[in-house]
């Protein structure tokens, strides 16, 4: 019997297809399906396109035929599943995937790791992200270690249980490029000397919260990780003595030192001498103990810095400023929740013309003279934050859009002082911006008719902006096409009319926040069912919405993964009965206060992925249908329940919850449903602010 041409061309297909199951086999003497007859690289190229729509479609894709079927078995990289048990399965399935992302499992106990491992089917994994999950021990990280020879990239944050004994299995792991134990609290010097000793070839290592390691273990790493280009020690108790040897990595770029109480100014002065012509970030936020002077001492060391960060930390002077004119290729200076001494941020203007994004979100001492100044001498900056600068006015802001006028990113929230006027300014100067905040402002409709001259907007938050309206919310749909993300949270001003302008002229949308746009009603849902790629939907405190929209959203937005629905009081047992149905890509959840009952709550016991819900003060759920819900619903990791059902719910299973890794976090508030309009809730706020 002769081969045909396309059989000669793609025989491992044909050798492939022939071992499907029999579901898939092509019955005698039918037309070969359409898709068969494609070579490879073009059947990969329709998959990419595909899972780029829908990943949930590779599944129907793989069904389509015996070549697609043997296609999605060879192109798919990276394995995502919900639960620890079907790792085996899904590792046979995709031979060739190289990166295991189980986050999605809360707990991974060493039985399915092993299980993993005798299937052989492991040996293409580079990258395994374990940082969800819990239930694993040292013999777990060895049957990994052991069967993923190629293992580059190991992501074991928040083992809080794991120490030396799992750090030796790890460095048998002897390929590693990127590694984090962030959070291995009983983590000694012993166990990260392993480490250092097997996995020299690491570049990434981030050691954050590791509380039981000492400049013992930081030296030995040092000396033998030479190749190292990014080091996390936030939060650990090193001292003077680890940063000679950190800073004489060779390759060392990025440096992150949050909260490092031990390191002061004497520490930072011991590194006068030392250069570190490679490091390119660096990050003392938080270090409480180190001034100016310190700062000061440190920079001279590091000539080639390009970003640095001081937030919450030490006060701004000029005297330390400048001694930033040392750092010539500076682009970005972080210094949020500073405070700042007179002419501290004029010397930034002088010192770091070449600065490209600048943040003083939350900072003090941040007046117009000074911004002013500043911002007029950063010619080339692209990203601002100013949040909860609340002393700065339109003096301030006309000298933003008029010297910054290439701004991508500005963020402004809160700043109270800031006319509605001035705000028009953002608009007509600064065109360029993808993301923009100006939460809980004076904006206006003229406001967002000039903003629309922003086309290349992606993020836009204005919520608590009173004064909107669809008239100018229907500028920004209109004009600006590639928005992804909008808040929109108590602008009580708005209505359907607006909302369906974006739904319907921005297909690109993934999330929006109406919380408290008490207006709005099952029209906008239903608008926003068009908008396919939306994966985020806030609605809490919209009373007038019920399931009937939501049904719609539930159908038309199929990659929605987290909902909030608390206070939707029209929203009962139809719509939950439509997520479980059509929303399998839910992730998190809150029906507080809805009029849900057990049979809606049991109904999304089929969204296989759920990991979070919210259930407060909901009068139709009783215990018994609680604990069925929770029974059922093997992929959780937290539910926040009201304290009353603690009491009412079997001791045992609430353990055997937490046994699979869930945190229940309990909640003892009162019964509200009053929503306060927006101007109310606005005046509460400001009030409790000034106390």
């Amino acid at each position: 019997m002769t081969m045909t041409a396309q059989q000669h061309r793609h025989p491992k297909r044909r050798c492939v297809a022939l071992s499907l199951s029999p579901s898939l086999a092509r019955i005698p003497g039918a037309p070969t399906p359409p898709l068969d007859s494609l070579a490879d690289e073009l059947l990969f190229l329709v998959l990419d396109r595909v899972a780029q729509a829908d990943p949930r479609a590779l599944k129907s894709f793989a069904l389509a035929s015996r070549a697609c079927h043997a296609a999605e078995s060879s192109h798919r990289r990276t394995l995502r599943p919900l639960r620890a048990d079907l790792l085996p399965a899904a590792l046979a399935r995709y031979p060739t995937a190289t990166r295991l992302d189980l986050t999605l499992c809360a707990r991974v106990p060493d039985a399915a790791l092993a299980s993993a491992a005798v299937s052989g089917s492991s040996s293409a994994l580079r990258a395994v992200d374990l940082s969800c999950s819990r239930g694993f021990s040292a013999a777990g990280v060895s049957e990994l270690a052991v069967a993923c020879p190629g293992l580059v990239d190991l992501d074991l944050s928040n083992g809080v249980d794991l120490g030396d004994a799992a750090a030796a299995e790890v460095a048998r792991a002897r390929a590693l490029r990127r590694l984090s134990l962030a959070r291995w609290k009983p983590l000694t010097d012993m166990g990260l000397g392993c480490v250092a000793v097997g996995c020299t070839e690491l570049r990434e290592l981030s050691l954050k919260w590791c509380l039981g390691l000492t400049d013992l273990g930081i030296q030995l790493l040092a000396l033998k990780c030479r190749k190292l280009t990014s080091l996390d020690l936030s939060y650990t108790m090193i001292t003077k003595a680890s940063l000679p040897p950190i800073m004489k990595l060779p390759s060392l770029q990025e440096l992150t030192l949050v909260g490092c109480i031990a390191i002061d100014d004497d520490a930072l002065g011991s590194l006068e001498r030392e250069c570190s012509k490679s490091l390119q970030v660096l990050h003392m936020s938080q270090c409480q103990n180190i001034t100016g002077v310190g700062v000061s001492s440190i920079l001279k060391s590091v000539p080639n810095l390009l970003e640095l960060e001081l937030s919450y930390c030490c006060p701004v002077t000029p005297s330390m400023v400048r001694s930033f004119q040392k750092l010539a290729k500076l682009q970005t200076l972080k210094l949020e929740g500073s405070k700042f001494m007179a002419d501290g941020l004029k010397a930034i203007g002088t010192s770091c013309a070449s600065l490209r994004e600048l943040s003083l979100s939350k900072s003090s001492g941040v007046t117009d003279t000074e911004l002013s100044f500043a911002v007029s001498r950063l010619k080339n900056l692209l990203k601002l934050d100013i949040t909860c600068c609340r002393n700065i006015t339109d003096v301030s802001l006309a000298a933003i859009t008029s010297s910054c006028s290439s701004l991508i990113s500005m963020r402004m929230e809160s700043c109270s002082r800031v006319s509605s006027g001035a705000l028009q300014l953002i608009g007509k100067h600064c065109s360029r911006l993808e993301e923009l905040d100006l939460t809980d402002s004076d904006l206006d409709d003229e406001g967002l008719k000039a903003l629309a001259r922003c086309s290349e907007l992606s993020s836009l938050k204005i919520g608590i902006c009173l004064k909107i309206s669809d008239e100018g919310l229907t500028h920004i749909g209109r004009s600006c096409p590639k928005l992804r993300e909008i808040d929109l949270y108590r602008c009580g001003g708005l209505s359907d009319d607006g909302i369906i302008q974006i739904a319907q002229s921005c297909p690109m949308l993934e999330s929006i926040n109406l919380s408290y746009c008490t207006e709005i009603t099952d029209r906008s849902l239903i608008s926003l069912s068009k908008c396919s790629k939306l994966n985020t939907l806030e609605i809490r405190g919209c009373p007038r919405v019920s399931s009937i929209g939501l049904s719609e959203t539930a159908m038309g937005c199929r990659l929605l993964s987290k909902l909030d629905i608390k206070k939707c009081f029209g929203i009962n047992d139809a719509g939950m009965l439509y997520l479980s149905q059509f929303s399998h890509s839910l992730r998190q959840i809150n029906l507080s206060y809805c009029s849900v009952t057990d049979i809606g709550l049991l109904s999304l016991s089929c969204i296989s992925g759920l990991q979070n819900m919210t259930i407060v003060h909901v009068a139709g759920i009783t215990p018994n249908g609680l604990a069925a819900t929770l029974m059922v619903c093997g992929g959780l990791t937290k539910v926040k329940l009201h304290e009353a059902f603690r009491s009412m719910m079997l001791p045992h299973m609430i353990k055997n919850v937490e046994a699979r890794g869930c945190v229940f976090q309990w909640i003892d508030k009162p019964f509200k449903v009053e929503v306060e309009p927006c101007d109310v809730w606005k005046q509460q706020s400001q009030d409790v602010l000034v106390r």
